[in-house]
């Protein structure tokens, strides 16, 4: 019950900010690129996206906590780090299952080996560093990227704009001190 009501109140709190952020951006909004989503559809993946998490939460089976959900138009992309392949078929199916998905991108990584405490902290620390990079370039939007990071393995996913964003973000997520490799499951805005 107590799982249930913290994605409620995320769900709300998500739809809201997203409320909030596109009724601030509207004004300088132009009509021109048919690629741009509409506040309408910004609110349906917010929705996805936050039924999408509770179906997560809801199996045992999926360790939910360490996988992110990003939705795009209906395209839901699932990231993280998981034990076992069963846990990312679980998942992907749970995913397909929710009304509004139309497709699932899978960018699910299996762990290797067990994680220390030790390594726990260290991947915080990286995971902030790497955020905090992404955030400080102006060139890209690191709002639409994730970061996870498991043993020094970073994986950066969402949606960006092109694949110079894409290059960079990499860039600077490699530049980080600690960061033994990273993964790529970004993917172009359509």
């Amino acid at each position: 019950m107590h799982i249930e009501r913290k994605t409620l109140i995320l769900g709300v709190v998500t739809i809201a900010l997203s409320l909030l952020a596109a009724g601030c951006n509207r004004q300088d909004e132009t009509p021109v690129a048919a690629a741009k989503t509409t506040v309408g559809t910004e609110i349906d993946d917010t929705v996805v996206t936050t039924k999408v998490k509770s179906a997560l939460l809801a199996d045992a089976d999926i360790k939910s906590f360490d996988l992110k959900v990003e939705t795009r138009k209906g395209a839901v992309q699932l990231s993280g780090f998981v034990d076992n392949q069963a846990q990312i078929d679980r998942a992907i199916a749970a995913t397909q299952a929710v009304e509004g998905v139309k497709s699932v991108e899978n960018g699910i990584t299996l762990k290797d080996g067990k994680a220390t405490v030790g390594n726990t902290v260290d991947d915080g620390i990286i995971t902030t560093k790497v955020k905090s990079a992404l955030l400080a370039d102006p060139n890209i939007k690191s709002f639409d990227i994730a970061v996870v990071t498991r043993k020094g393995e970073v994986q950066l996913s969402g949606y960006v704009e092109n694949q110079a964003q894409i290059d960079q973000a990499i860039e600077l997520a490699r530049k980080v001190e600690g960061v033994a490799n990273v993964g790529n499951e970004m993917s172009i805005k359509k």
